[in-house]
């Protein structure tokens, strides 16, 4: 029987691709595969950071909320656009305040200042 080289590259590959992809004989819950995904791709950080985003108005109140335009990350800095010049001022006074609070609930790592525009 004459094998083709392309069919032994085939059974090769199919050999190789058995060592990366075996499965896991656990089980692991839902939230602990989501994390090992976020560690694999190296995306924690960003899906943190989306997280502080989408609660910024739970964390901080309607008031503040619907008067913020914009939120974006730039590394580990937070930037706050707002429409109103009094309360960027008050915010500003009070930074470390919010510093603090953002901290508590994500870490230090993901926001590391905040910036009020």
């Amino acid at each position: 029987m004459f094998l083709y080289p392309c069919s032994k590259r085939i059974h090769l590959y199919l050999n190789m691709s058995k060592q990366y992809y075996k499965r896991k004989k656990d089980t692991t819950t839902a939230g602990d595969a989501i994390r090992e995904l976020l560690d694999a791709y190296k995306i924690k950080n960003k899906f943190s950071q989306t997280e502080v985003k989408s609660s910024w108005g739970q964390l901080m109140g309607k008031a503040i909320a619907s008067r913020t335009t914009k939120l974006f990350f730039k590394k580990n800095v937070l930037f706050v656009e707002l429409n109103s010049a009094v309360l960027k001022q008050e915010l500003n006074m009070n930074k470390s305040k919010v510093l603090n609070i953002l901290q508590e609930k994500f870490g230090k790592s993901i926001v590391e200042e905040v910036v009020f525009l």
